[in-house]
């Protein structure tokens, strides 16, 4: 019987990698965050608009929160092989073909995280350090004054760095694929790196 006729079942919540894998248990961590924002702004609407005592950190922090959020979001859709594709050309073309052009999304999503890691290590390194070399870490500069500039330059820096090795071995992985495999469909488990 043959495979082709058969549903093609999606792989979802699977690890591509081993960096991906360990990359997973923070994922709970982070859909907490987004329900803590979501808290903090109805605690600022209430505090301001019921209680006419506005607070002066519920804005920067979601802010913070939310960038962090969205920076993991996207090693978490790597993680997961869950990253946006144009499947209207991706499903027309035959496996090997599919193959040929997942290494080379890959390694143009790896480059394209290392110019971006290569810009944010300038703003994260002077988020941390005065022109002089004196450490000191950036503050918002508003009444509240926290540091959360300087943490979440570092953070996207560090997740654009664990993207781009992401990419990486996602090459690798579609390299050594057999070209006849279909990489994002099939039976669940396949494609994991235990597997590779």
């Amino acid at each position: 019987m043959s495979l082709e006729n058969e549903p093609r079942l999606e792989v979802r919540d699977v690890p591509q990698d081993p960096l991906s894998a360990a990359l997973m248990p923070l994922a709970p961590i982070f859909a907490v965050a987004f329900l803590l924002v979501t808290l903090f702004s109805f605690y600022e609407v209430v505090m301001r608009y019921v209680f006419n005592a506005p607070t002066i950190w519920v804005h920067e922090t979601t802010i913070a929160m939310t960038a962090l959020c969205f920076a993991f979001g996207g090693a978490y859709c790597l993680a997961t092989d869950r990253h946006i594709r144009v499947v209207l050309l991706y499903d027309q073309v035959s496996p090997p073909t599919r193959r040929r052009l997942d290494i080379v999304i890959s390694l143009v999503g790896a480059a394209s995280c290392a110019l971006m890691a290569w810009a944010a290590w300038s703003l994260a390194y002077k988020a941390f350090y005065m022109p002089g070399g004196q450490f000191r870490l950036e503050t918002s500069g508003s009444a509240w004054n926290p540091p959360t500039p300087a943490i979440v330059k570092a953070t996207l820096f560090i997740l654009l760095c664990v993207m781009c090795v992401q990419f990486i071995l996602q090459a690798v992985r579609h390299f050594r694929r057999d070209p006849h495999q279909d990489a994002h469909h099939g039976v669940p488990g396949e494609g994991r790196f235990d597997d590779v």
